[in-house]
């Protein structure tokens, strides 16, 4: 499995694909087997599912994205959980030994924004 979770520093991001860059995990057997930091190709609708999975990604761990970007990785087959927040590498091990569960979305900009937009 690899997962991908959009960092600011060493946090999980609030929005997915305003992030500059995703830390991704391999992982086998509940222990990290490796770790790669990608940088973003760019936010634009679409890219990023395709890019991740270009990279063998799994799952996805995120403040938040909009419901256009979670249907964009489904049909990428990636599994995406979002409301996650904290330190990423406290994340990770939180998400290996199942004390990740989904969660609601952290993306929002007020009223009139249309977060499906990202």
């Amino acid at each position: 499995m690899k997962v991908a979770i959009a960092k600011e520093g060493n946090e999980v991001s609030d929005h997915f694909g305003h992030c500059t860059e995703y830390a991704v995990f391999d992982i086998a057997n509940k222990k990290i087997t490796g770790r790669t930091i990608l940088q973003s190709p760019g936010h634009e609708p679409g890219k990023l599912p395709v890019f991740l999975a270009g990279h063998k990604v799994t799952h996805v761990l995120a403040g938040g994205m909009g419901p256009r970007a979670v249907d964009l990785f489904c049909q990428n087959n990636i599994e995406v959980f979002l409301g996650v927040r904290g330190e990423i590498d406290t994340v990770v091990r939180d998400f290996m030994a199942g004390k990740i569960a989904q969660g609601e979305s952290s993306c929002s900009h007020g009223p009139d924004h249309e977060c499906s937009g990202h």
